[in-house]
């Protein structure tokens, strides 16, 4: 017995092995011990080696735990060494964790029974049970413990992108909004006191609508904060069960569950447009009878100026008021005031256009087309290209010098399609477009694939385009500055001019 027990003793501190582990030259050691004697060498700069064969290792072996020797060191210690002596040894914590019954170490954990158990009782009452190394079953909760912790940092993660998220739709909600008030407040005050009673009743509504919607989504918000308030204790929770023994930390990630919520939308969608499409579209009927046909019935009424001139042709200060701001000056000056500079961009154009003159020309080929790059943002199909820059808010006016009259000229949102056959790719032909249409004969005024004809002269080499998109007013003007048409609208995205160009037609955006 006492050769045997020889074998079990550690060779650098010449006792009974805790936790022994075998090093890759097969030699035994207690593991604090080798791992101390490998610290103090280090701090010589020497490297890891064997302290009974001096085998030396490139770099520190993993510490695997000798399983045999580890149950006939037990099996030893249970049949001499009291609790007194581990103590006296420094294992304080190992010495604790004795059996109830037998007072002996708990070495392994019953899976049956779900409890700690020492040599003893896995003989006289776990036998046929599924046994393992106590530490063993730890490293296998420590496991779980990590992929609960993963799954908990995954839903942290994916809930804090919801609450930017949330947050951020709730910000853009709040322009769209403000946008769509802003809008309804300057149709309504371009009308007669008549309406007034009606503009109150409707923004009293949006301000309810607007409230509401806010409202709602920043409970939403507030609860997304609180679950990921929960999920981070959660997590805290899971870090601590690291810092008990192995008997608690089973027994307390057994309890651990990772929490679960119900799904809350992120969504700010109010559909204030959708609701309001009713009046909206009353409203833009409304403006065009008031500062279009009654101008020219009134004109046809109290007949022509002095000078013989159309009505027609008096500026848009006069023919489309915006209340909201003072009266455009009369004349080419006035419009000039709010004159902007185009470029065509060459990503849009079809490969049968070709720009030139810095991007301000653009002409269609009568050659064919050209072989140009593919990009997502091209016309495949459609004899069109757009301008670089957009507009979501404020008064722009530009021209075009058309070479002959076979032309769309318009604006239209970014959304428009790019790689389709057929008119849903013209400006104009949907309901995310408006154009004007130049003809030999006639001028068409296009949207939604609805057409317009419109009367007077259709020659015009010269077209000015005034662009008021809070007032949601779209005005062509012809040589000298005729006014030739006006959209009435509720604009809801970025505008963008569009050109599409017919062959041999040449377009030129003009710098005066």
């Amino acid at each position: 017995m006492d050769s045997q027990n020889s074998n079990l003793m550690c060779i650098i501190c010449l006792d009974r092995f805790r936790i022994p582990v075998t090093i890759p030259c097969g030699h035994t050691f207690c593991q604090k011990c080798i791992t101390t004697h490998w610290d103090t060498k280090s701090k010589a700069d020497i490297g890891p080696h064997c302290p009974i064969c001096n085998q030396a290792f490139e770099s520190r072996p993993v510490l695997k735990r000798n399983v045999s020797l580890s149950v006939l060191t037990e099996a030893a210690n249970s049949g001499g060494h009291p609790c007194r002596e581990s103590l006296m040894r420094g294992e304080v914590a190992r010495a604790m964790l004795l059996c109830d019954r037998h007072k002996k170490p708990l070495v392994y954990y019953c899976r049956q029974d779900r409890m700690s158990v020492c040599c003893e009782c896995g003989i006289s009452e776990c036998e046929a049970h599924d046994k393992v190394l106590l530490e063993a079953e730890r490293e296998n909760q420590e496991l779980l413990l990590e992929r609960k912790s993963k799954e908990v940092g995954k839903l942290i993660e994916e809930t804090q992108k919801r609450i930017n998220d949330l947050a951020e739709n709730i910000s853009q909600a709040k322009v769209t909004l403000q946008q769509t008030s802003t809008w309804v407040s300057v149709k309504f005050e371009s009308l007669i006191k008549v309406l007034a009673e009606k503009q109150e009743a409707t923004q009293l509504f949006i301000d309810e609508q607007k409230e509401g919607a806010i409202t709602e989504a920043e409970a939403r918000l507030a609860e997304l904060e609180e679950n990921a308030q929960r999920l981070q204790e959660s997590q805290d929770q899971i870090a601590g069960l690291h810092k008990l023994s192995d008997t608690e930390l089973i027994k307390e990630s057994m309890l651990v569950e990772v929490p679960r919520f119900k799904e809350i939308p992120i969504d700010v969608a109010p559909n204030l447009q959708d609701r309001l499409s009713g009046v909206t579209e009353i409203l833009s009927r409304v403006s065009k009878l008031v500062s279009e046909d009654l101008e020219r019935a009134v004109s046809t009424a109290v007949g022509q100026d002095k000078d013989g001139s159309p009505q027609d042709k008096r500026p848009i200060g006069a023919v489309v008021p915006s209340p909201a701001a003072p009266c455009h000056p009369a004349g080419k000056e006035g419009l000039s005031a709010y004159r902007c500079s185009l470029t065509f961009d060459p990503r849009t154009a079809n490969g049968h256009l070709s720009l030139s003159q810095e991007n301000r020309r653009a002409e269609h080929l009568t050659s064919g087309p050209r072989p140009v790059p593919a990009h997502e943002a091209r016309f495949d199909h459609t004899w069109q290209v757009l301008c670089f820059q957009g507009f979501t808010h404020g008064r722009h006016y530009w021209e075009l010098e058309v070479s002959k009259p076979w032309a769309y000229l318009g604006v239209t949102y970014e959304a428009l399609p790019r790689k389709e056959k057929g008119k849903q790719c013209m400006v104009g032909m949907n309901e995310l477009s408006w154009s004007l249409q130049l003809d030999e004969h006639q001028l068409n005024a296009w949207h939604n694939g609805r057409r317009e004809t419109l009367t007077g002269h259709s020659q015009h080499r010269r077209i000015g385009m005034l662009l008021d998109y809070e007032a949601g007013t779209l005005t062509y003007y012809g040589d000298g500055q005729t006014r030739l048409h006006a959209f009435h609208c509720a604009f809801s995205h970025e505008l963008f001019p569009a050109c599409w160009i017919g062959e041999g037609v040449s377009i030129t955006l003009c710098s005066a």
